[in-house]
């Protein structure tokens, strides 16, 4: 008598979760959540690292676009035109960093307007459902921050990036840790089944 285990395929789901959110998952998640919890101890430094990734963003961007224009129609005005843009915006930030900042802070305030706006009316289409009153606090959180900004700006800018920059990252960290172990429970919780044969 002789007993056989043969383990059952993973579902093809859990299999590409699994490499989507491979081995490195876990240390990105937890660089993620690390970084956003330093950040609020250090606004500034956030605010300003974002400030060069974003203008080092703008350079190579009007850069690569500069080579693809202008390598195919160089009399072009237009082919200048928007690469210039680009790498004029990007090297104005990287001089100017603190009006950088507060512009920053300027568009967090209108991205905050427009997402109660758009919570707002999602919640009033989808009452009396289950959730809307959620989607109305959004709303209203969203309302409170950005008159927050729009209130106290300039003098916010450097804080308000940083913190929300900080926010972001250990979201974005927690998000990828919670994925991580719901996947790698999935794989755990896959049976196994186990055949027997008789041998004489």
């Amino acid at each position: 008598m002789s007993t056989q285990s043969v383990a059952t395929p993973t579902p093809p789901v859990i299999a590409e979760a699994k490499k989507i959110f491979g081995r490195y998952t876990l240390m990105i998640g937890v660089l993620l959540l690390l970084l956003g919890f330093a950040g609020f101890f250090l606004p500034g430094a956030i605010s300003l690292a974002t400030d060069v990734i974003i203008a080092s963003l703008l350079i190579v961007g009007g850069v690569f676009w500069g080579f693809h224009g202008i390598s195919d129609n160089p009399k072009n005005l237009f082919n200048w035109l928007k690469p210039i843009l680009l790498v004029g915006a990007g090297v104005i930030m990287l001089l100017f960093p603190a009006t950088s900042i507060e512009a920053l802070a300027l568009w967090l305030a209108a991205y905050l307007l427009l997402d109660m706006t758009s919570s707002f009316i999602i919640a009033i289409r989808s009452r009396p459902a289950s959730g809307w009153g959620w989607m109305m606090f959004n709303g209203m959180v969203s309302l409170l921050l950005a008159v927050m900004i729009l209130g106290n700006w300039p003098g916010i800018s450097l804080w308000i990036v940083g913190v929300y920059v900080s926010i972001s990252l250990m979201f974005d960290g927690i998000a990828l840790l919670a994925i991580r172990s719901a996947v790698q429970e999935a794989l755990d919780s896959t049976p196994t089944d186990t055949a027997g044969s008789a041998s004489a």
